[in-house]
C-alpha cells in the first residue's frame, strides 16, 4: 500500500538515535534494560512482582465476588466434580468454568506440595490472577512491539503494570486479570496481521503463529468470562472494515482453521454442562448475567461518563500522560497503527459507557491500547504543551490523597496511625513531587519513571501495610479464628444476619445461612454447634430459643464493619449447652 503519512509513525517502528533524558538515573536504568528483549522481559517481571506482591498474601478474602469464586472452587475440589459450579447448594452459572479450573489447579498443586490448609488460604486462589496480571504486562510489551520501539513498548508495559486497576485485579481471585491476558494476546496477534496487510508484507505465506495465538486466546477468554472477549475483537474488526472498506486482512488469521480450533477447545465443557444442567446454565449466564447488565444489575447502575471520570484514578500514574498524548493521537488517527489501537479502544468504550451496569474493571481490557498510544506519543515527543500539562500535578495529588485516606482510615478503624507505613508514604510523596516538578515534554520518561516509583511505594503502603491491618473490615477472619479455638471436634455453625461469602469460605461449606429463628433451631440439634448472630437478628433468636426451651451459652462478641452493606455490625457467638 502507498505510504501517505511521513515516518516515524504508529505501525512503523524505529529505534531511537540517542537516549532520551540524559542525566537521569532512572532513565539510564531504562537504557540498560531495553538493550535486549531478555533484559526487558526480566525487568518487567521484576517490576510486576514488586508492584503486585504487597498485600497479596496478607489481605483477607474480599467480599463478595472474590469469596464467591474461591468458595465455588473449594467446593469443586472437595467434591471432585470439575464440571458443575456451585456455591453451597446453589448453582453458580454466571461465568464459565475456566477460572475455577485454574484456581482448582493451584489448590491441588499447593496440597501436593504439603502446604498446610491450602484450601483455606485465599492467596492460593489468587495465584491465577497474579499470573494473569504478569502475563498481561508481558503481552502488552509484546503487542506494543508491533507499533513502537522496544523502549516505548517497555514504557507501555510499565504503565499497565503500575495502573491502579490492574494492581487491584492482580490481588483478587476472580476472572478479570486472566481475561485481560487473553484480550491483549488476541489483539496483539490481530494487530500484527492488520499491520502486515497495511505494509503489504508476506502476502503469500503469512505465519501460523498469529492465528494460533489469536484463536487460542479467544477460546481461553470464552472459557474464562464468556463471549465478552468476542465483543472486543468483533468491534475492532468492524471499525477497521468500515474505515478501510476492506477486511481481506482477516484471511491472515486463518479463520476457517481458527474457528475449528476454537470450537475444539470450548465445546467439550459447554456440552458437558448442558448435559448436566440443560438450559439452566445458558439462561443464568447469558440471560441472568450478561443481558441483565443492560439494566442496572445489583445496584451498579450509573450514567454515561463514569468510566472517563474513574480513568484518572484507575489508570494512574499513566493517566496524566494519556491526556497529554490525546491531541497527537487524534492527529495520527488515520495512520495504520493508531487506527488499529483506536478501533480497539473507542467502540468498546462507547458500549460500556452506554450500558447501565457499570463496574470499574469492565474497561480494563481497553487500557493496553491507551498505554501503547501514550508510549508512542512519549517516544515521538509530541505530548501536548497546552493546559493539559497541568495534569502532571496528578502524579503528586494521588499519593497525597491516598496517604491521607490510608492514615485516617487506620486511625478510625483501629485507633492506630500506621506508623510503619509513614516512610513509604514519604517516599511516594517525594517521587510523586519529583514527577510533577521535573516534568517537561522532552523529559516525560523521567517523570513517568518517578511516578512509577511513587506507585510502588503507594502499593506497599496501602496493600502491604494498611489494608491487612484493618481487621474490623474482615469480621469473617475473627469468627473463623474463634471457631478454630474450640475444644470440641467438628464444630458446625449457623449464621443469622451476616451471610457474606467469606464466612462460608473460612468457616466451612456446610455453614447454614439462616435467620435468628433458624439459628435457634439449628443450635438445638446437638452439641458442638455455634450460632453466629448479628445484632439485628438477636431478638428473633432469643424469642425462638425461649419458645423451644433452648439452653445455650454466650461466647465472644465480634464488632466490625460490613463494607459490602456499608454499615457497622456486631456478631455474637452462641454455643449449644455443653459445648466448649
Amino acid at each position: 500500500m502507498a505510504e501517505t503519512y511521513p515516518s516515524p509513525r504508529f505501525g512503523a517502528p524505529r529505534e531511537s538515535k540517542s537516549p532520551a533524558n540524559p542525566g537521569s538515573g532512572l532513565v539510564r536504568m531504562l537504557d540498560i534494560v531495553t538493550a535486549s528483549h531478555a533484559r526487558a522481559v526480566g525487568f518487567l517481571v521484576l517490576c510486576a512482582l514488586l508492584l503486585f506482591l504487597p498485600g497479596f498474601f496478607t489481605i483477607p478474602p474480599i467480599d463478595r465476588d472474590e469469596a464467591r469464586f474461591a468458595q465455588a472452587t473449594k467446593q469443586m475440589v472437595e467434591s471432585g466434580d470439575y464440571v458443575d459450579i456451585r456455591f453451597q447448594e446453589d448453582v453458580r452459572y454466571k461465568k464459565p468454568v475456566g477460572i475455577y479450573w485454574l484456581q482448582s489447579a493451584t489448590v491441588e498443586a499447593a496440597s501436593m506440595l504439603k502446604l498446610p490448609k491450602a484450601e483455606l488460604r485465599i492467596w492460593v486462589y489468587r495465584l491465577p490472577s497474579l499470573m494473569g496480571a504478569i502475563g498481561a504486562v508481558l503481552m502488552t510489551y509484546w503487542a506494543a512491539l508491533g507499533f513502537v520501539t522496544r523502549r516505548a513498548a517497555v514504557l507501555a508495559a510499565l504503565m499497565m503494570c503500575a495502573s491502579v486497576l490492574l494492581g487491584v485485579e492482580a490481588r483478587l481471585a476472580k476472572t478479570d486479570a486472566m481475561l485481560l491476558l487473553c484480550v491483549v494476546a488476541a489483539m496483539g496477534a490481530m494487530a500484527r496481521a492488520y499491520l502486515s496487510w497495511q505494509r503489504a508484507e508476506d502476502e503469500t505465506h503469512p505465519p501460523w503463529s498469529w492465528p494460533a495465538i489469536f484463536w487460542t486466546a479467544l477460546a481461553v477468554g470464552v472459557l474464562i468470562k464468556g463471549p465478552l472477549i468476542l465483543m472486543f475483537a468483533g468491534l475492532t474488526i468492524v471499525a477497521l472494515a468500515i474505515q478501510d472498506r476492506d477486511a481481506s486482512w482477516l484471511w491472515k488469521l486463518r479463520p476457517v482453521w481458527g474457528l475449528m480450533w476454537m470450537l475444539v477447545l470450548v465445546l467439550p465443557w459447554f456440552v458437558a454442562i448442558f448435559w448436566r444442567a440443560g438450559e439452566t446454565f445458558f439462561a443464568d449466564s447469558v440471560g441472568g448475567d450478561m443481558l441483565s447488565k443492560l439494566g442496572a444489575q445489583e445496584s451498579h447502575g450509573a450514567p454515561p461518563g463514569l468510566y472517563l471520570a474513574l480513568f484518572w484514578i484507575t489508570f494512574w500514574p499513566g493517566a496524566p500522560l494519556a491526556a497529554m498524548a490525546a491531541p497527537a493521537v487524534w492527529r495520527a488517527r488515520r495512520e495504520p497503527g493508531a487506527q488499529f489501537l483506536l478501533a480497539w479502544l473507542i467502540p468498546s468504550w462507547i458500549v460500556f459507557e452506554a450500558v447501565l451496569t457499570k463496574l470499574p474493571h469492565y474497561v480494563l481490557p481497553l487500557y493496553p491500547a491507551i498505554a501503547i498510544l501514550t508510549a508512542g506519543a512519549v517516544e515521538r515527543r509530541v505530548l501536548s504543551r497546552s493546559w493539559l500539562m497541568r495534569g502532571s500535578a496528578w502524579w503528586f495529588a494521588i499519593p497525597a490523597a491516598a496517604s491521607i485516606i490510608a492514615v485516617v482510615g487506620s486511625v478510625i478503624l483501629t485507633r492506630q496511625p500506621a506508623f510503619v507505613a509513614w516512610p513509604f508514604i514519604a517516599a511516594s510523596l517525594i517521587f510523586g513531587l519529583f514527577a510533577w516538578w521535573l516534568y517537561d515534554n522532552n523529559r516525560a520518561e523521567r517523570s513517568l519513571l518517578n511516578a512509577l516509583v511513587a506507585a510502588l511505594m503507594l502499593a506497599v503502603t496501602v496493600y502491604g501495610i494498611v489494608l491487612p491491618s484493618l481487621t474490623p473490615l474482615f469480621p469473617s477472619i475473627e469468627i473463623a479464628r474463634a471457631l478454630r479455638n474450640v475444644t470440641c471436634v467438628g464444630p458446625k455453625a449457623a449464621a443469622a444476619g451476616y451471610h457474606e461469602p467469606s464466612l462460608v469460605f473460612l468457616v466451612g461449606t456446610r455453614t447454614l445461612l439462616t435467620d435468628g429463628s433458624g439459628a435457634a433451631d439449628f443450635l438445638r440439634q446437638g452439641s458442638c454447634r455455634f450460632a453466629l448472630i448479628e445484632q439485628r437478628s438477636e431478638r428473633s433468636f432469643v424469642q425462638r430459643a425461649e419458645a423451644i426451651g433452648l439452653r445455650y451459652k454466650v461466647g465472644a462478641r465480634i464488632d466490625g464493619y460490613n463494607f459490602s452493606q456499608g454499615r457497622a455490625i456486631s456478631i455474637s457467638i452462641f454455643r449449644s449447652e455443653g459445648t466448649e
